[in-house]
């Protein structure tokens, strides 16, 4: 079954999750960091979460929602590179990195399998629906 809302997505929560404790975590950069690396990493963190949500609200256009969906993915990915560039600094450590790493590519995955869900199976499933409450 269809979810009612972005916020039954797994998707949504795992970034949404995502993205505030890299919010919260990067707070501790120093100021300087804060306005620059810090800011496109916490942009990117929660594109992820944002893209999923402006894609839902898109879902009629099946076209549309796969590419927000798109987007997402994009945005995890640069997230994944800020990450890199604040270890490399020496900001945050290897297990912390590695932490933040592997939830990111969890999530990750987890788009990449809603995406095919929602181009094989997303009109399918409608229109089960549709015949199943037509025939009630």
């Amino acid at each position: 079954m269809k979810p009612k809302s972005y916020r039954d997505l797994e998707i949504y929560k795992l970034s949404y999750e995502l993205a505030i404790k890299i919010h919260q975590i990067l707070l501790r950069l120093p100021k300087y960091e804060l306005y620059e690396e810090g800011s496109q990493i916490r942009r990117s963190s929660k594109g992820v979460c944002l893209c999923i949500v402006e894609g839902y609200g898109r879902r009629k256009y099946k076209n549309e929602f796969v590419k927000f969906l798109i987007y997402a993915q994009a945005s995890c990915d640069e997230t994944e590179l800020h990450l890199k560039f604040i270890r490399d600094s020496g900001y945050i450590n290897e297990h912390l990195y590695d932490g933040l790493k592997e939830e990111n590519d969890k999530l990750g995955r987890e788009i990449n399998r809603f995406i095919r869900y929602v181009e094989t199976q997303w009109e399918r499933e409608a229109i089960n629906e549709q015949q199943a409450t037509s025939n009630e």
